[in-house]
């Protein structure tokens, strides 16, 4: 049986092979409603298949989009790769995730492996782009949007949350119970101190305590971001002589490891100590109790991010408040802070 070619589409179709590929691949050009009916009536009917592979060949550019995130085991990059999925697949795109560890030559494994794939873009989630990465971004002259975080290393388009407003947000509130002070479990020693989100969130409570006229000196914790990690170091914290009234976590997966902690030292929580995490991740509403935290609006995000990879105009030269996309972030209420 001979294979159906777009030739034999556009017969069928009464139109041109070149309107049969507007139609197979969205673009670039419009086509009429009708038309677009005729053409997917006759792919159906013939069974036509695309070939995805010459179509890369000739246009230099797959339906790929590349995804690299820290650690995809983390619900919170995990619930975001999912969006990103979503968004892809709305834009007739399909998505390869890889995961850095948090390492920088891991990321420029996957840099080099997805742009030598000629992904049509590529989305950077990055905990400290090094110098290496940023070069081979450069030498591929590659669609790259940096989703959540934004390092110094490149200046590219950037689809990030206002962190620090949330994190001032959740500490305001806490102190808004009465708290006598919050502490913070920030980051790691090695977590960048400039385009981070948590860093963000550690400058929110700092500035939320300043503000207050409250000491920051000794209230702010190293934890890892994962709630195993840092589930070992509120062990600590909690059993220790000066055990803080309530504490803002970075993440609401250092948050899920503290309320493990506080239940196994029998600590009650609202009542001896109050938290709030950040992130909204989807646990946070199952924790016990269940947790206030900062919410993001991912699937906007993730979307927004598709939107400019995909993009002709991505690549323009412009302001860094237009280079810039900033989400606003949001309070999410439950019991965990004190509320009822």
């Amino acid at each position: 049986m001979a294979k159906v070619t777009r030739d034999d589409v556009a017969r069928l179709a009464g139109t041109s092979t070149a309107v049969v590929s507007y139609v197979i691949n969205n673009g670039p050009r419009p086509v009429a409603p009708a038309t677009r009916e005729r053409v997917l009536a006759a792919i159906k009917e013939l069974g036509y298949r695309p070939d995805r592979v010459a179509q890369a060949m000739a246009s230099r550019r797959t339906d790929l989009i590349g995804l690299i995130v820290p650690d995809a085991r983390q619900p919170f990059f995990a619930e975001m790769a999912h969006a990103v999925e979503q968004a892809a697949s709305e834009r007739g795109k399909m998505v390869l995730v890889g995961n850095s560890d948090y390492i920088g030559e891991r990321e420029v494994h996957y840099l080099r492996a997805f742009l030598g794939m000629r992904v049509s873009g590529l989305i950077l989630v990055s905990h400290a782009l090094n110098d290496n990465a940023a070069a081979e971004i450069d030498a591929w002259d590659a669609r790259v949007v940096l989703l959540h975080e934004r390092p110094e290393a490149i200046d590219d388009v950037a689809v990030v949350l206002d962190d620090l407003s949330g994190a001032k947000t959740a500490v305001e509130h806490l102190l808004g119970h009465g708290y006598p002070y919050v502490a913070c479990m920030g980051g790691t020693a090695d977590t960048p101190s400039v385009g981070d989100p948590v860093s963000d969130h550690v400058e929110g409570w700092r500035r939320a305590m300043e503000e207050a006229g409250l000491p920051t000196e000794g209230r702010l914790f190293e934890a890892p971001y994962n709630r195993y990690d840092a589930y070992q170091v509120a062990l600590g914290v909690l059993s220790g002589p000066d055990r803080p009234p309530a504490i803002f976590c970075s993440t609401d997966d250092q948050a899920i490891g503290l309320l493990r902690a506080a239940r196994e030292l029998r600590i009650d929580v609202p009542g001896e100590l109050a938290v709030i995490g950040f992130d909204d991740i989807k646990e946070a509403a199952l924790a016990d109790p269940p947790m206030t935290t900062i919410a993001s609006d991912r699937s906007a995000m993730a979307r927004a991010a598709v939107d400019l990879v995909l993009d002709d105009g991505l690549r323009v030269a412009g302001s860094r408040r237009e280079r810039l996309k900033v989400f606003p972030s949001k309070l999410v209420v439950r019991r965990s802070c004190g509320c009822d």
